[in-house]
């Protein structure tokens, strides 16, 4: 009888298998396990780090350096042991174990514990035409965190995540591609963690147990299997190895942290002045304006609109006069346009920068500017050009870039008799044919890649044109990308559902060693209602980038268009903001040196408390202050869990005992926040801007317990905090039954700060004010 329900088959030819290890080889570093025709290299970086790579013929890929920025033999050299039996040999480090049955080349690893993670699952490695993919077990009470960009909660147990960057317009909770293409996950269970980087800049797909349930796989259209294996066991630690691996982002602006404002478009100069003078008459803090497509002579990069923008480094310069900072939006797609003087393209087509086709046509695909062409980013001349663009933006006082389109975007717009559609092509030769021979591939290789290389031009151009910190954001990239750019989480709508899902998905890309993220305050697409807003600024108080961005076929999205409750709301959470940058910009300064995100979730901190695991819309803004926003119309109430340890109520300093629910009261002015006991917090005066004042006071808001704090602070615009010209305070808070003593720590680094004044205050219990000359403090409170 046919079978008409059920899995309908598939024309997918069957995978093939490893052999059994036949030859044995090891030098300082590596083990080479072969077969009859395939390779197994196993590469021991570090005592919780090994890079797996696997060839089903005796030949391996050349090294590229796009997103790893250490190669394996930079990596100081660690102990290990190998041992060999007649079933498996045995790959002993400080940390793990690593074993590989001889008969299929099975890996499991285990922790000091002998705990197993990361254990090959029945197929192992397999290869196909076209694919090579690699199976694993999930282990009991196993989730999954990560992948980059996903929509959804937290958690990615049962799905499927596929690695293509695309123009995700529309997205919702189930969509898979996404503008970012980052193949990095962690899995976490109590005591165990591990993370796995798919090094492939191919099309690529992790399935978590979603077709076969126990089992995920990590799938390539690439011809090897090359991945890094890092062992946590928190994720602190994978982190900071992950990103070790793959870069850090520099620190930016100190400027970039405050508020952003942002639409599609503020179509003139007229609107832009008019905007800026709201803010500041309605003393709603602002510090960067963003300038949309509209800004340009018809949409093309790198050029002022004669008619709206007509004195643009006036305008510019009047801005900066009254505090704020413009960021404009350049793409990728350099209008088609022969013979029109239009230096853009004349450069490219004459030292032929642009993208061709494998027939050697220049390819074009349309976007905003009708017919259009693409930079081969991979090539290192290209990049330059590209990045000496920007000089004449930045000369006329442009403060950041907003790198947009760079999926690349291409509509599909018909051309020829046919009607066919245009797609960037697969075969296109991209980087450096002329140079190495490991720069020179197709688009098949690197459109995962396109707005990561389109982020680094920026980034390198702007930081040769400017002599202090620049920001720079994309709506594309790949591994590795926060070395060169902020990120947000691209077109988003004005609906509760992407309220509530930005939480979770800004909290993946942390964990995905992206820290600078953010979503459009309001939603981009559709219109708010004044609630939704303004619940929305609540949570947009959290995100490291705090920008509203609203489309040309919306309503206004800006704070005073609601109405003056909702007005009195946005500029309270954006005065806490500015009053939070301290903390913040520590926060920074932490993921620049360590790797560590700033929005996270709470598994992050209680990674062996199971109740963590699936809890999506609470979120930590670093290691001391949680929220609990309200992400529903009409709520006024919310369960809230708190992990073990003592939480303070940061609105009323009530005092909780975790672990514990509490049921939270959240009428519409107020969005739930929670101090861990012994947490340290400075806080500034409100600033209407960054700059509007020098900083000659300051709070530090300690709450009862025991902690320990590392403050930070430099001068917020020069690279100089390189050369180590910077301030680091280590603050200690000691409480016993009846006091608590704060020792803030001799000043370290070269920077000094403003002469100024230092309020202590202890929650609770009372405050003290001391001069601060940078010199260590101790601190006793008695309480009463």
């Amino acid at each position: 009888m046919p079978q008409y329900f059920g899995k309908l088959p598939t024309t997918n030819q069957p995978w093939t298998t490893i052999g059994a290890v036949q030859s044995i080889n090891q030098n300082e570093s590596t083990i080479d396990l072969s077969s009859e025709n395939s390779h197994l290299i196993i590469s021991i970086l570090a005592a919780n780090l090994i890079r797996v790579r696997f060839s089903p013929t005796t030949e391996f890929l050349p090294r590229r350096p796009w997103a790893v920025t250490v190669d394996d033999a930079e990596w100081e050299k660690v102990p290990f042991a190998v041992q060999e039996t007649d079933t498996t040999v045995e790959i002993k480090t400080e940390q793990i174990r690593l074993c590989v049955q001889k008969h299929n080349f099975h890996l499991t690893c285990f922790d000091k514990a002998e705990r197993p993670f990361a254990q090959d699952a029945d197929i192992g490695i397999g290869w196909r035409l076209g694919a090579v993919a690699g199976w694993k077990q999930i282990a009991a009470n196993e989730h999954f965190y990560g992948f980059g960009e996903r929509t959804g909660f937290l958690d990615k147990l049962s799905q499927v995540k596929t690695n293509w960057t695309i123009d995700a317009l529309d997205y919702d909770a189930l969509s898979d591609e996404m503008y970012q293409a980052i193949p990095f996950f962690m899995a976490l269970r109590p005591e165990v963690g591990y993370g796995i980087f798919f090094n492939t800049t191919f099309w690529s797909q992790f399935d978590i147990g979603a077709e076969h349930p126990g089992v995920w796989k990590m799938e390539t259209r690439g011809g090897e299997l090359d991945y890094y294996m890092i062992y946590g066991p928190q994720p602190a630690q994978i982190l900071r190895t992950y990103t070790q691996l793959t870069g850090r982002m520099p620190l930016p602006p100190k400027w970039a942290l405050g508020y952003h404002q942002c639409r599609w478009s503020y179509e003139s100069e007229i609107v832009v002045r008019e905007l800026a003078q709201e803010f500041r008459q309605r003393r709603i803090p602002c510090d960067v304006i963003h300038l949309d497509i509209d800004y340009m002579r018809g949409y093309r990069v790198f050029t002022w609109s004669p008619q709206r923008f007509s004195d643009p480094k006036k305008l510019i310069g009047d801005l900066a006069q009254a505090g704020f900072k413009t960021v404009t939006i350049i793409d990728p797609g350099v209008k088609y346009e022969p013979e029109a003087n239009y230096h853009v393209f004349d450069q490219g087509l004459e030292n032929d920068y642009f993208v061709r086709q494998a027939d050697g046509t220049l390819f074009h695909g349309y976007v905003w500017p009708e017919k259009a062409v693409f930079p081969d980013f991979l090539r290192p001349d290209v990049q330059n050009w590209w990045g000496d663009l920007q000089k004449s933006l930045t000369d006329i006082g442009v403060a950041g870039i907003w790198n947009d389109m760079n999926e690349p975007a291409i509509d599909n717009r018909p051309f020829g008799d046919a009607g066919e559609k245009i797609w960037f092509p697969l075969d296109a030769p991209q980087g450096d044919a002329g140079g190495e021979t490991a720069s020179s591939t197709t688009h098949r290789e690197v459109h995962n890649l396109y707005g990561l290389m389109m982020a680094q031009a920026c980034y390198q151009g702007l930081e040769r044109h400017r002599k202090e910190r620049s920001f720079v954001l994309t709506r594309s990239g790949y591994a590795g990308v926060q070395r060169w750019s902020s990120v947000w989480m691209g077109d988003n709508q004005s609906l509760w559902e992407h309220l509530e899902i930005s939480l979770p998905m800004l909290c993946n890309m942390g964990l995905s060693g992206v820290g600078f993220v953010g979503c459009d305050i309001g939603g981009f697409a559709g219109n708010a209602t004044a609630e939704l807003f303004a619940r929305w600024m609540q949570v947009g108080m959290l995100y490291p980038l705090m920008r509203g961005h609203s489309a040309m076929s919306t309503a206004r999205h800006e704070p005073w268009v609601f109405g003056d409750r909702t007005e009195n709301i946005c500029r309270e959470y954006i005065n806490l903001r500015y009053q939070l940058l301290p903390y913040i910009y520590t926060l920074f300064w932490e993921a620049a040196t360590t790797g560590a995100p700033i929005l996270r979730p709470l598994l992050y901190h209680f990674p062996n408390d199971s109740q963590t695991y699936t809890l999506y819309d609470q979120v930590l803004l670093g290691p001391s202050l949680m929220a609990a926003p309200v992400y529903r119309p009409g709520v006024e109430y919310r369960a809230v869990y708190l992990p073990a340890g003592t939480w303070f109520d940061w609105w009323s300093g009530e005092s909780y005992q975790g672990p514990t629910q509490i049921l939270a009261h959240a009428p519409l002015e107020k969005m739930p926040l929670y101090v861990r006991s012994g947490a340290v917090i400075p806080m500034q005066p409100v600033m209407q801007y960054l700059d509007e004042f020098p900083l000659t006071e300051m709070r530090f808001r300690v709450w009862p317990g025991n902690g320990e704090y590392i403050f930070y602070e430099d001068d917020g615009h020069t690279f100089t905090y390189i050369q180590q010209n910077y301030s680091l305070r280590k603050i200690s808070v000691f409480t016993n039954t009846d006091q608590t003593i704060i020792e803030i720590g001799e000043r370290e680094g070269k920077w000094t700060p403003p002469q100024r004044e230092i309020t202590v205050e202890l929650v609770g219990v009372g405050e003290q004010h001391f001069s601060d000359v940078g010199q260590k403090v101790s601190l006793r409170f008695t309480h009463t």
